[in-house]
């Protein structure tokens, strides 16, 4: 079948006429006709050429752990820094980092839902349980 649409469709003949004579659908040929990706090796990943430094990311968290930054939000800590002139990373940057030394964490009070188990009906007698 797929040779006859191939040879319609070298002698000219429209898609959708190739494909009534033949009596496939044209999704049937284009998916058939479509070349196949080959899996190969995934590349490793792009290191970014603006990447902190182990030196900077360690001076960024000492920053952060410093006594005058200790009880501040990554943004305030930023925006200080930046009214004295510094800067050393952007605020998502100082939340990665604090989230790899597990230093930040979610600080609302969000339900701690226990998992409840349905309760297992056994009777030992006729007549005992009940649906």
């Amino acid at each position: 079948m797929t040779d006859a649409y191939t040879d319609l469709r070298a002698a000219g003949v429209a898609m959708r006429r190739a494909a009534s004579l033949t009596g496939l659908s044209r999704a049937t040929q284009f998916r058939r006709t479509k070349t196949v990706a080959v899996h190969s090796v995934p590349r490793p990943l792009a290191v970014p050429a603006n990447k902190l430094t182990d030196a900077e990311r360690a001076r960024v968290l000492a920053v952060l752990n410093s006594p005058e930054f200790v009880d501040c939000a990554p943004l305030t800590v930023w925006a200080t820094l930046l009214d004295e002139g510094t800067y050393l990373c952007s605020v998502s940057t100082m939340y990665r980092i604090l989230a790899e030394k597990t230093l930040v964490k979610e600080r609302r009070r969000l339900a701690r839902h226990p998992k409840y188990t349905c309760p297992e009906l056994v009777a030992t007698a006729p007549r005992q349980v009940y649906s």
